[in-house]
């Protein structure tokens, strides 16, 4: 039982490090997750889910089984049962984790995609107005941007004579 979870573990991480990282395999495993989700998928994810917690509850009540009781009634057996039930505990309660991220990431993913093609189609969207019937707003623009333009060149000639005008009290003083 403890190399099924090993095994389920690392297969895990290595779906949560393919998801992660852009790479070639990410869309095939995206692909596969979207199919999962479909149809009876879910209900049978949630139902595995429930069994493993099911039985990690289990596990975790017979840690503290043997872990209530005297120490003086403990023997090597008990001992070696209490170690492997922890570990069995903790690969499920691992398993059950790792399962949860691999539901977000693939979450995050698929919410990124929408994102990105409402982004697209925003962007297209702004250029064709940029490019149909605001050319009246560019021109208002430049017209703004000229005249701040000079504003700007008054200002630093304003400046310019007023710390002249500071530099010539300066030297009279």
């Amino acid at each position: 039982m403890i190399q099924l979870f090993y095994s389920a573990i690392f297969g895990e991480m290595v779906v949560i490090l393919i998801l992660l990282f852009n790479n070639p395999l990410r869309k095939l495993v995206v692909m596969a997750l979207n199919r999962l989700k479909q149809g009876a998928g879910p209900l049978i994810a949630k139902t595995v889910a429930g069994v493993v917690f099911v039985m990690m509850s289990t596990t975790v009540y017979n840690i503290i089984e043997i872990h209530g009781r005297p120490v003086e009634t403990i023997n090597p057996t008990d001992q070696i049962l209490h170690g492997m039930y922890v570990l069995e505990a903790s690969l499920m309660g691992f398993l059950l984790f790792l399962s949860l991220i691999i539901d977000r990431l693939h979450h995050y993913i698929r919410e990124f995609r929408v994102l990105r093609k409402t982004l697209e189609a925003t962007k297209k969207q702004s250029l064709d107005e940029v490019k149909s019937g605001s050319s009246d707003k560019l021109k208002v623009l430049g017209d703004e941007i000229s005249s701040l333009k000079a504003k700007i060149k008054q200002l630093e000639s304003e400046c310019e004579s007023k710390g002249k005008e500071v530099k010539a009290a300066e030297a009279n003083e």
